[in-house]
């Protein structure tokens, strides 16, 4: 056995704190030296390795943190075969024992078949699936039945910084000869059925402010002469949504793709335990009684969240106090075909038109601080086919077909950018907890998720 396809492990990969959200020296450093031992893992694999320098980053206190390099690595180059590449990353989220974790979040954990530690399922686990289903074809000295990429960044949960500019200058390049990107950093909607995933919600994130001075008020010396920010602002966020969830803002449905008869075919066929589901949320009561509909209301409806107020009072104990400045904080998931921009004029335009009739003389200024754009994909494209006959294989049954209620930007990016499709193939279960304490992997979907990653290869080799 060549001793260069020495077996990776997850725990040496779990036990690097690569975490890119604290901007702090020691993580990036710990960064660097997670990209460098990925780099390494794939140089052992025969595959041809760059290690972008990304530069640095400014942050709004002055300091400048280096930006850990993207590897771009590739596996084959034979013009006859597909050609697929692989986006995963390899930093984490904030993990501190202390939070509540049972166990040292950087050391993997096995309990009853559950791999415990901070990056297990988002998103170190995948990344290593893929790595190691190259593996075994190298180690039985068999040809890889396709052209292998990886493109692996250490910036993701940070908002994958200067990684648009590189995906620019390479898509002529690097990414020219691709036919499919995979993405594997989202979970299945059950614990035991696999899915593949189609769709992502956007997102708009409103800052709205409302203004009477800079300093804060005594109830007592002001209380009954003013007209109250924290009132206004109050006003505004009410006027957004209603009981039922529907959004109050004039025409913000009018672009929101109209529900097929397939559609709703599809949402049928969804595994789904509602009982279990609540239970496991911990919410007494949802919005919508049925399966279909709940799926339909987290997935290809807009919802509008309201986040919270900047400025407020929110310390225990009674403070007779009126602020002076408030700023409320919400958000809109977007859906196909909903455009961005229009959607920061409609709010923009209901938000005055209510201020305007509570005739304030307090200043009020509304601001979108992201926009960023739903993504769909043809799930009857040569890589979801692939996806779901690899699944069939090795799972022994059709996927769920789900989409995604949150927003990953990288799928926009690669199909806007690259002109590249995206599929999307979790490897796990719904309860992993990625972002929460105590994130796990089960070993059942790390082994079979290699599997499933090889019989991929396949398939697509098959269809090509």
């Amino acid at each position: 056995r060549d001793p260069k396809l020495r077996r990776v492990m997850l725990k040496e990969w779990v036990a690097i704190e690569s975490d890119s959200v604290q901007p702090v020296p020691h993580f990036r450093q710990e960064l660097s030296r997670m990209m460098a031992v990925a780099a390494d893992t794939l140089q052992r694999l025969g595959a041809h390795v760059a290690s972008v320098d990304m530069g640095s980053q400014q942050l709004p206190d002055g300091q400048s943190l280096p930006i850990p390099p993207v590897i771009l690595a590739e596996l084959g180059n034979d013009p006859t075969k597909a050609t697929v590449c692989f986006y995963g990353h390899l930093d984490v989220q904030p993990a501190d024992r202390a939070d509540g974790w049972l166990t040292d979040p950087y050391m993997l954990t096995e309990v009853d078949g559950k791999l415990y530690g901070r990056g297990a399922t988002d998103n170190k686990g995948p990344v290593l699936a893929w790595i190691n289903a190259v593996s075994a074809f190298r180690a039985l000295e068999q040809d890889l039945p396709v052209n292998v990429k990886f493109i692996i960044e250490g910036m993701e949960e940070a908002g994958s910084v200067a990684l648009e500019e590189l995906m620019e200058k390479e898509k002529d390049r690097f990414f020219s000869g691709v036919d499919c990107v995979v993405i594997s950093d989202n979970l299945w909607i059950s614990k035991r059925k696999p899915a593949v995933t189609y769709g992502t919600r956007g997102n708009s994130y409103f800052t709205v402010e409302v203004k009477c001075r800079d300093q804060d008020f005594h109830s007592g010396t002001f209380g009954g002469i003013l007209h109250e920010p924290m009132a206004d602002l109050v006003a505004l966020l009410g006027s957004l949504v209603d009981p039922s969830g529907h959004i109050l803002v004039p025409g913000i449905y009018d672009e929101v793709a109209p529900l097929t008869e397939e559609e709703v075919n599809t949402y049928k066929a969804i595994d789904l335990d509602l009982e279990e589901y609540r239970n496991s949320s911990q919410v007494a009561t949802f919005l919508f009684d049925t399966k279909e509909e709940i799926l339909m209301h987290l997935w290809r409806y807009p919802s509008l969240s309201i986040h919270g107020i900047e400025g407020a009072f929110d310390e225990p104990g009674a403070k007779t106090v009126i602020p002076g400045r408030v700023i409320g904080k919400f958000s809109i998931r977007l859906v196909p075909h909903m455009n961005v921009s229009v959607v920061e004029k409609q709010v923009t335009q209901h938000l005055e038109d209510v201020f305007s009739k509570r005739n304030s003389s307090n200043k009020m200024v509304v601001s979108m601080a992201l926009g960023l754009h739903p993504w769909i994909a043809n799930i009857n494209n040569t890589q979801y086919i692939a996806a779901k006959r690899a699944i069939r294989t090795v799972f022994g049954t059709d996927p769920d077909m789900i989409r995604d209620g949150s927003t990953i930007p990288i799928t926009k990016m690669f199909q806007d950018i690259v002109h590249k499709s995206v599929v999307m193939i979790p490897l796990g279960a719904v309860d992993d907890g990625e972002h929460s304490q105590n994130e796990k992997i089960n070993r059942w979907n790390y082994i079979e998720g290699t599997k499933l990653f090889a019989a991929f290869f396949f398939e697509m080799a098959q269809l090509h």
